[in-house]
């Protein structure tokens, strides 16, 4: 029951980060941001949010250092849109899985 609990509240949260991240002003935060996973621990204590841009793996690093300096911002936001009773310490890492996916999508698109 509580797997499915935090596995439920980590898509919550998922959502709701991409909404917060449309309406920060920071200019080091990419515009082709994506949150592609949130792991929510089991006593809802931590979550870690991976991020990718297609724009590369150095904008997705700089998007990272604005997202962390706006961490309390946005756990005060998930804190009231989500109505929790604790609101999680939120940990950023870059990831490269999109643009990883769009070099092998080139590559078989240029096999054909």
């Amino acid at each position: 029951m509580a797997n499915y609990k935090t596995s439920r509240m980590a898509e919550d949260i998922k959502r709701e980060m991409t909404a917060i991240l449309r309406e920060l002003k920071d200019p080091r935060i990419d515009p082709l941001l994506t949150i592609v996973r949130a792991d929510l621990s089991g006593d809802m204590s931590n979550c870690k949010i991976y991020v990718s841009s297609l724009s590369g793996i150095e904008n997705t690093k700089n998007s990272v250092h604005g997202l962390k300096s706006a961490a309390g911002f946005i756990r005060r936001e998930l804190f009231h849109r989500l109505k929790m009773r604790k609101s999680p310490e939120l940990t950023f890492i870059a990831d490269s899985s999109i643009e990883r996916g769009a070099e092998i999508s080139k590559k078989l698109n240029d096999l054909l």
